[in-house]
């Protein structure tokens, strides 16, 4: 797969998406992915959890791949006073069929070139401990800002560590 297939959009309504991107959640959470949901996740709650993720300060970007979404990525502004220079990278997911194809990479890429647009200049997120994001988080330059251990839970009931990173982006 060449990376000039894949197309990376800013959704400014779920609607007609909502049957991919439920499909979407639903698969990365039955593959394991640590994004907030435990597996079997109702396509129930998957539609409800995207009909109500879009507002002014949530950026939404798909990856699509023939028209199809194969991933998506979430950029939350941080509207505090205090934190109108910052930004959370949140729910990253690539469809297990298409991963390592560069699609998380292009989509980390967007949301930091969008946080730069609306004037963020630190960047944060947080994953699993020891899952493969870890590694693409440090390879674009995320440094690791600590560990917090028991953070999540698996769908066996352990719980997990979790990985906070940032970046600057001045």
């Amino acid at each position: 797969m060449l990376v000039s297939e894949i197309k990376i959009e800013q959704l400014e309504s779920i609607g007609e998406h909502i049957d991919e991107l439920s499909e979407l959640l639903i698969q990365v959470v039955e593959d394991g992915a640590s994004i907030g949901f435990l597996p079997p996740l109702k396509l129930s709650e998957a539609k409800r959890y995207w009909e109500n993720i879009l507002n002014p300060d949530v950026i939404l970007f798909v990856a699509k791949i023939n028209k199809q979404i194969v991933g998506s990525v979430q950029l939350h502004l941080c509207t505090k006073q205090n934190g109108d220079h910052r930004a959370e990278i949140a729910k990253l997911m690539t469809h297990t069929d298409y991963r390592r194809n560069g699609i998380g990479r292009l989509l980390m890429q967007k949301a930091e070139e969008r946080a730069k647009q609306e004037g963020r200049s630190l960047l944060v997120l947080d994953t699993r401990e020891g899952d493969p994001s870890n590694h693409l988080y440090t390879s674009i330059g995320f440094i690791k800002a600590g560990r917090i251990p028991y953070y999540a839970k698996s769908a066996t009931g352990k719980l997990d560590a979790t990985i906070f990173y940032y970046k600057t982006t001045f």
